[in-house]
């Protein structure tokens, strides 16, 4: 294996957090290796059905049989389709030990760029009381660090990246740095005020989305398009993504290096000097396996990839990871849980329809559980993610009867779905299989992670309350539904190498720093303590932001 010794820093992973880490490192005067196991793609160039109609798309944009049953479970459940297929992980190509264990659904993109590139754009701080809510619940995990601490990186992050969204005072949910908000439709308008008036204290707000409403010339951005083609890749720049954002301003700097189909599978360690030396990678063209050296590793692979590349940087003498002298590494894994959705009419209004196709609409805030337990029977809470719309009629009959009908709309309807907290349990774990190995020798993943009793009462009760604020508000025809849970379903996976004040019970200090290696950071979702309710890719590069200056800093001292 050859080793090369070229930068100061390396940056595992391309997504939200490993842009952000690049942009950062490379702006405060460093040298920086990206490494992305995906394929390389190009801002703009490489988003192929960007733009394009259904019928300009295979299959009209919806996945054929026999392409979902050859993928045993992303074309299922991981919001695949022909257009962006290409973005995604191949499960038979790159597979996990799914038979193993509990379900769980390992939803991972194969592309620089990472999760920016599929992401819902859903971007909202975090309350002081989410960071504060282990210890006040006296549950093990309590937070080294608070809102305040977090704050001037939420703003430092959405003034550069664009967030849309309306100034609303809610102390549960903090306010933006904020661009105009995406207008309600006249359906939502007329929604909002009966919601609110029949239940004091609920909310139906504005979305908040990393889609522009105004441009950025200075990144070369323009504002959304209302196409709602996001995930197809956006060429305007309109959303936050490595390719449109913090790419560019990383490669303007002279000093990135981005390495595409670049597997990491472990850190190499110095035991007497407790410091990273360098990444172990293999190269999926070719195969050929080398270690890279640098004096800052920067590991934002991902919550479960990262832990997966910590676990498997162990000591030949033990067999244990160098990062897990705490043994809570793969540990109090959390996502969120979501598959309640509630929906009904909208009486009146049938001579309007909804010009464009907005990205986002509206959201009801998080309101059980606020300032402490209401006795609801749970802990934490959950919000609403919701829209109104209208649709063509559906066809009915034959010929010309049938066509002139499809000509027309239905009424309107709203419909929603809760996202609910998942509380963190040392027993939710992820490991590394004892005999089973990837195309890169890398020992594959094993998830042991349920919701539990807590969560499902949660759901239960979110789907009670949304029916009755449809009604009260005179929606008529309300229903709602409830689909199977299963972790890692809302791609939201966070946990396995959690911050802390305590190196026994923690990975990571309040720098995202690990307690193991001072010179090694994991910036992604894997550092969280706990979830929140809302939405965590905002966090995640507020907490980036953070530690890169932090990291930095210690650099130019001389840590």
């Amino acid at each position: 294996m050859a080793a090369t010794n070229r930068f100061d820093a390396i940056v595992i992973g391309s997504g939200v957090s490993g842009g952000f880490a690049a942009k950062e490192l490379t702006e405060k005067g460093l040298r920086v290796l990206m490494l992305d196991r995906g394929i390389m793609v190009e801002h703009g160039e490489g988003y192929p059905y960007d733009g394009k109609p259904a019928y300009e798309v295979p299959a009209r944009n919806i996945m054929p049989k026999p392409l979902t049953e050859s993928d045993y479970f992303i074309a299922k459940h991981g919001y695949v389709a022909p257009s962006n297929r290409s973005f995604y992980n191949d499960d038979r190509l790159n597979p996990y030990a799914y038979d193993e264990g509990e379900k769980f659904y390992w939803i991972r993109p194969a592309a620089v760029g990472g999760k920016s590139l599929i992401w819902g754009r859903w971007s909202f701080r975090w309350s002081p009381d989410d960071f504060a809510a282990n210890k006040r619940d006296g549950i093990d995990g309590e937070w080294p660090i608070g809102y305040d601490d977090v704050a001037p990186w939420y703003s430092c992050v959405e003034k550069y990246i664009g967030v849309s969204g309306s100034r609303e005072n809610l102390p549960y949910l903090p306010d933006s740095e904020f661009q105009p908000p995406i207008p309600m439709n006249v359906a939502e308008q007329w929604l909002k005020p009966r919601l609110e008036q029949q239940f004091p204290g609920r909310k139906l707000i504005h979305t908040r989305l990393s889609n522009m409403t105004e441009d950025k010339p200075d990144q070369n951005r323009t504002k959304c398009q209302f196409r709602n083609q996001c995930s197809n890749g956006c060429s305007f720049g309109a959303y936050f993504s490595t390719q449109a954002v913090t790419l560019p301003a990383a490669r303007a700097t002279g000093r990135l290096t981005l390495r595409s189909d670049a597997v990491v599978t472990n850190l190499t360690y110095d035991t007497r000097r407790k410091r990273v030396t360098g990444v172990r990678l293999v190269d999926a063209k070719t195969g050929q396996a080398e270690t890279v050296e640098a004096d800052l590793v920067f590991l934002c692979a991902s919550a479960m990839a990262s832990t997966q590349i910590l676990m498997n940087s162990r000591d030949p003498a033990t067999g244990r990871s160098y990062f897990d002298t705490s043994g809570t590494l793969g540990r109090y894994v959390m996502d969120h849980i979501f598959r309640v959705g509630i929906q009904g009419e909208i009486p009146g209004m049938e001579d309007l329809i909804e010009y464009g196709r907005r990205p986002g609409a509206v959201y009801i805030p998080r309101f059980r559980n606020i300032g402490g337990d209401e006795g609801v029977g749970f802990k934490r809470g959950y919000g609403y993610q919701g829209g109104a719309y209208r649709s063509p009629a559906e066809p009915v009959g034959f010929g010309a009867t049938m066509k002139h009908g499809m000509r027309r709309y239905g009424p309107w309807r709203f419909s929603m779905g809760a996202f609910g907290e998942c509380l963190p349990y040392a027993d939710n774990r992820v490991s590394l299989h004892a005999s089973k190995v990837d195309r890169f020798g890398m020992p594959l993943m094993r998830f042991d992670v349920t919701f539990r009793d807590n969560e499902l009462r949660m759901m239960a009760d979110a789907r009670r309350q949304g029916e009755a604020m449809l009604r009260a508000a005179g929606l008529a025809n309300v229903t709602s539904n409830e689909d199977e849970h299963v972790p890692g379903d809302a791609i939201h996976e966070m946990g396995g190498a959690r911050m802390g004040r305590d190196p026994r019970k923690s990975v990571l200090n309040s720098w995202s720093q690990a307690h193991d290696a001072s010179n090694l950071y994991v910036t992604d979702g894997a550092q969280m303590a706990s979830i929140s309710c809302v939405n965590p890719s905002l966090t995640f590069m507020a907490l980036t932001a953070r530690a890169a200056d932090h990291a930095v800093k210690g650099l130019k001292a001389g840590a």
